[in-house]
């Protein structure tokens, strides 16, 4: 049970008896110190623990000692009587009870594992996570002015249709106003300047990672997925750092599940089905992602936006734009798995039978698993 200055610490031998009990301090001497005395109890090891924002440097600890298998889950729903020995001893429990079927790479009940990214997906991840938080620093920064430009009823003098443009960035710097509102003005349009500039380079940085990673002749996942409507480096990258290896997902709705787009259920006895809303999991990200990319595939892509008008028609446009978002997230699957490019209206025959070949699903699966069944 990890915090950010202890580590509660519970360690059972194989017969699931306790042998050690104990709360160690984070300082760097006193984690190697109890490393040292943990191998001499026994050189080959597993670990669980639950995520939180600090991990990674635990992580990295762990499999430099020699642990073969770190379990990282999600947290457990909270008890009344809650301590960190606790905590520590239902943690150590579930995994002695599960230890075989983690360490073969099973799925047991009622453990909610978190997939562990790599050095590059998580660096990946912080690029592209640090981009969307500038981005939203300057909306807030923009919307500032425009509170300052409409408190005075400026907005009709606008030398240009907007002020985002060099002309208007120049009537905001020349244009009177009251002493205290033209302080504030200075100061936002100095930090207007400064998330453009960090903005570029974040841009510039995440240009050059993704054409870094391309694969011998073959493009990388975020090459693959810069081929769909919308969808450039930045949101490329983004959506492939968080789906990782694909072999993850067998089947397209489990990607959608992934990232939360599926339906939550309530089910009870035998004329008792209710399904609700999404149930929003995965990573928040990606869904604002995928959401910002509706508009483009719904403009570019003639049978999407058919497809689109019809649920709109049935269920209205907030829930048919939530089918677009799943919708590409399958497409995506089907991109990432077979390495094949978008294809605006679906994939032409060629690649259709090269799936087939290549024990994939045929073209009427194709289209079931696109429609979300």
């Amino acid at each position: 049970d990890q915090h950010s200055k202890q580590i509660t610490v519970c360690v059972r031998d194989e017969a699931g008896k306790v042998v050690l009990r104990r709360q160690v301090s984070t300082r760097p001497e006193k984690v190697g110190a109890f490393f040292r005395e943990l191998l001499d109890l026994d050189g080959h090891f597993m670990a669980i623990l639950e995520v939180c924002g600090f991990n990674d440097w635990l992580i990295e600890v762990l499999r430099e000692n020699a642990c073969r298998e770190v379990v990282l889950i999600h947290p457990q729903k909270t008890s009344k009587n809650k301590t960190d020995r606790r905590d520590a001893n239902k943690l150590c429990e579930l995994l002695w009870v599960n230890r075989d079927r983690l360490a073969n790479g099973a799925k047991p009940q009622g453990i909610r594992r978190v997939y562990i990214p790599s050095e590059q997906e998580q660096q990946d991840r912080q690029l592209t996570a640090l981009r969307k938080r500038v981005a939203q620093q300057r909306t807030r920064t923009l919307k500032k002015i425009h509170r300052i430009l409409h408190r005075h009823n400026l907005m009709w003098q606008y030398p240009t249709k907007t002020f985002q443009t060099k002309r208007g960035r120049a009537w905001l710097q020349e244009r009177a106003l009251p002493p205290v509102d033209r302080l504030e003005m200075d100061q936002l349009l100095e930090q207007w300047g400064l998330w453009d500039k960090q903005l570029k380079q974040l841009d510039e940085r995440i240009a050059d990672r993704v054409a870094c990673q391309k694969q011998d002749e073959l493009m990388s996942p975020s090459q693959l997925l810069a081929t769909a409507p919308g969808v450039s480096c930045y949101s490329g990258l983004a959506l492939a750092s968080r789906i990782g290896p694909i072999e993850r997902f067998p089947r397209p709705r489990s990607l959608a599940h992934y990232f939360g787009l599926t339906p939550g259920s309530r089910n009870s006895g035998l004329n008792k089905h209710r399904l609700g809303s999404i149930t929003k999991e995965g990573s928040g990200m990606a869904r604002f992602i995928l959401g910002q990319l509706v508009l483009h595939a719904l403009k570019r892509d003639k049978q999407m936006r058919q497809w689109y008008r019809r649920i709109k028609g049935r269920r209205g446009s907030k829930i048919a734009r939530v089918a677009v978002m799943r919708r590409l997230t399958t497409i995506f699957w089907h991109m990432l798995t077979y390495r094949e490019p978008y294809y605006p209206g679906g994939p032409p025959r060629l690649c259709l039978a090269r799936r087939r070949a290549c024990g994939g699903p045929s073209r009427r699966a194709t289209a079931l698993s696109e429609e979300g069944v």
